[in-house]
């Protein structure tokens, strides 16, 4: 019972900052970790207007804010204000995951790449390592999960846009002279023809228009996994081409969504919750909508 002697200092703040927010699972699912952790924490979603967000992030920060996760569209903003980028977060241009260090310097991260990889790797027990990877799209989506997808090393990754010229620009800024991992290249949905792939990872919008991505039949085989980052209740139109041309699986990034979060509670907490009761309530949640 609490009393005038209570003096408890108030749960840590966090919130996800993004235009539109009223969407967001966020708050359901560092809710579920804080209870599962035992962390005391408040997370809430904020809709912050164009052109408001580095005032958004200082007032936050300054009222005693422990962390923030940013969405689309201020990424990229979020990427200019931090002081301090984590090595995955410099070459993607973009930061989903904000947090003040001992020297009050404000660090940026990018969590989405780790949440694709952990969910691919753990969640489904595939692998990256040694295999052709065709990565759909050239935005912001892809970049942000190049680099933790080229430190498991596969054989090949081909970025294939509609507009070519952006395939072979975001090709290029991940080219390193220096790095003796895979190379990269970049390219059109034209340059598939005859070409087949061990993984394809839709990072474009396409599923959100109900409308697949124009891939060649033969780049899926029986073999091929087929990843996309979009999810929802249904399967989505590029799983369900998926799953028309025999793909071995189909996935969507219901799991990277709530990986991407589970790294950025790590960042913020220093501990790591488990993520499948909270892919399992969410799915369920969705199938019951």
């Amino acid at each position: 019972m609490s009393s005038l002697f209570d003096f408890d200092k108030p749960a840590d703040a966090y919130a996800v900052m993004g235009n539109p927010i009223s969407h967001s699972r966020s708050p359901q699912i560092h809710a579920a970790f804080a209870q599962q952790t035992g962390q005391r924490i408040v997370y809430t979603a904020t809709q912050v207007d164009p052109g408001g967000f580095e005032q958004a992030v200082g007032n936050f920060f300054a009222n005693g804010g422990k962390g923030l996760n940013i969405t689309v569209p201020f990424k990229q903003e979020a990427w200019k204000l931090a002081s301090e980028l984590g090595p995955e977060a410099k070459q993607a241009g973009a930061v989903n995951t904000l947090l003040m260090n001992t020297e009050g310097l404000l660090v940026g991260r990018n969590t989405d790449g780790v949440g694709l990889v952990r969910d691919i790797l753990q969640n489904h027990a595939g692998s990256i390592t040694g295999k052709k990877i065709l990565l759909l799209g050239a935005g912001g989506a892809a970049r942000g999960v190049l680099q933790p997808l080229l430190a498991e090393t596969p054989a090949q990754l081909l970025i294939v846009n509609r507009t070519p010229s952006r395939a072979h620009e975001l090709a290029s800024d991940f080219n390193i002279p220096d790095n003796k991992q895979s190379a990269v290249t970049g390219g059109g949905f034209d340059d598939l023809a005859e070409q087949n792939f061990d993984l394809i990872i839709n990072a474009t919008a396409a599923s959100l228009q109900g409308e697949v991505p124009p891939l060649p039949d033969e780049t899926c085989t029986a073999n091929t996994w087929c990843y996309d980052m979009m999810y929802g209740a249904e399967p989505t139109p590029f799983m369900r081409w998926a799953e028309q041309h025999n793909a071995e699986k189909s996935v969507d990034g219901l799991g990277m969504l709530v990986e991407q979060a589970a790294e950025s509670f790590f960042h913020w907490r220093g501990v790591r919750p488990d993520t499948a009761p909270v892919i399992q309530t969410i799915r369920t949640q969705l199938l019951n909508t």
